[in-house]
């Protein structure tokens, strides 16, 4: 169980990690709308293409994004599921530490 609760903390500090970074946000924000390949991402972003490759990368690996081979291009897909499975994780501690501000929960010192 502890080791299945750290591999779930590790899983979450790198997706929070992917996040914190304004390039791989406004690319997230761009595939919500639709999938893009690199050519639209540089369009869209003005990021050189090796960089915004590298960021797709992070995110790929991070199980944010999902790719689509077309052709000679690649296209990238936002993973909703990813975000979900955040969304619920944060939300999830926000209720709990809700809960725990009512009932004025704390440990005594020893």
């Amino acid at each position: 169980m502890v080791m299945s609760v750290e591999s779930d903390v590790n899983g979450t500090v790198d997706l929070l990690k992917a996040l914190a970074d304004p390039l791989r946000m406004r690319i997230l924000t761009l595939l919500a709308h639709e999938a893009l390949c690199t050519s639209h991402l540089v369009e869209e972003t003005g990021a050189k293409q090796t960089n915004l490759s590298n960021h797709l990368k992070i995110l790929r690996e991070a199980g944010l994004v999902d790719t689509e081979p077309c052709g000679r291009f690649t296209y990238y897909k936002l993973r909703p599921d990813a975000l979900e499975a955040l969304t619920g994780l944060l939300g999830g501690l926000a209720a709990t530490a809700r809960a725990t501000a009512s009932a004025d929960t704390k440990r005594s010192c020893p």
